[in-house]
């Protein structure tokens, strides 16, 4: 059974995606490919995947630009028709509506705080309030110039579930399995599980899952799996 799972598919080599794809299919709902992938293989690499697999992709270009750039930036991909496009909330209500009126058919995903950010990073680029009352702020903004989804850190999604109500999808990378190790640069993390009682519609996990490829498909099927069954049951 496929659980809440977006798998960062973080990787330069287009054969390895589709061995990841392949191995973790009845785990994983969602396949998030980041600009690493895209400035790489562009378009054509994404639509190949979603053409060979069926797969719903989470495009994770983190659109940030005048309105007008980011609404042509946001038709120049809809005929890949990925289910997500990330812009950033930061770029204001206008751009934000920009990229929702160019790709109607998009779930339009707005990125409040980054998850790698520290409350003192904040404060050093010069937010004025800590980082749970900045992220609901940009959540609130976000859904009122049209943004179907909205990601954050674990730690704020029971705040902008309660902002926001129950209809957007809020979807948090920052999560770490129980018992995985430290080996990223997130920073305000959470355990899938919690982040999912917390009112998150979907985690997003790269490593935990795609570092047991080392060791094989099976493996790496075997990582997805375990996962999926501690947020699922």
């Amino acid at each position: 059974m496929r659980a809440p799972i977006i798998l960062a598919v973080d990787t330069r080599d287009l054969e390895i995606a589709k061995r990841w794809i392949e191995a973790t299919r009845e785990s994983v709902s969602v396949y998030k490919l980041g600009l690493e992938f895209y400035l790489t293989f562009g378009a054509d690499g994404v639509s190949s995947l979603k053409s060979e697999f069926g797969i719903d992709i989470f495009l994770d270009l983190k659109l940030h630009d005048i309105p007008n750039t980011v609404a042509s930036a946001s038709s120049a991909i809809s005929s890949i028709n990925p289910r997500f496009l990330t812009v950033h909330a930061s770029g204001g209500s206008k751009m934000i509506k920009a990229a929702v009126e160019a790709v109607p058919h998009i779930d339009i995903t707005a990125v409040t705080i980054l998850t790698s950010l520290s409350e003192e990073d904040l404060f050093d680029i010069g937010f004025a309030n800590p980082a749970l009352e900045s992220a609901v702020a940009l959540a609130e903004l976000a859904v009122r110039a049209g943004a179907r989804a909205i990601v954050s850190s674990p730690l704020e999604i029971s705040a902008i579930r309660n902002a926001v109500g129950p209809d957007p999808i809020i979807i948090t990378p920052g999560v770490r399995p129980s018992g995985s190790r430290k080996s990223d640069d997130q920073v305000r993390t959470m355990t899938p599980e919690d982040a999912i009682a917390a009112g998150a519609s979907y985690v997003v996990i790269g490593r935990p899952i795609t570092g047991a490829w080392a060791d094989g498909a099976a493996a790496m099927t075997a990582a997805a799996s375990n996962i999926a069954n501690q947020i699922i049951g």
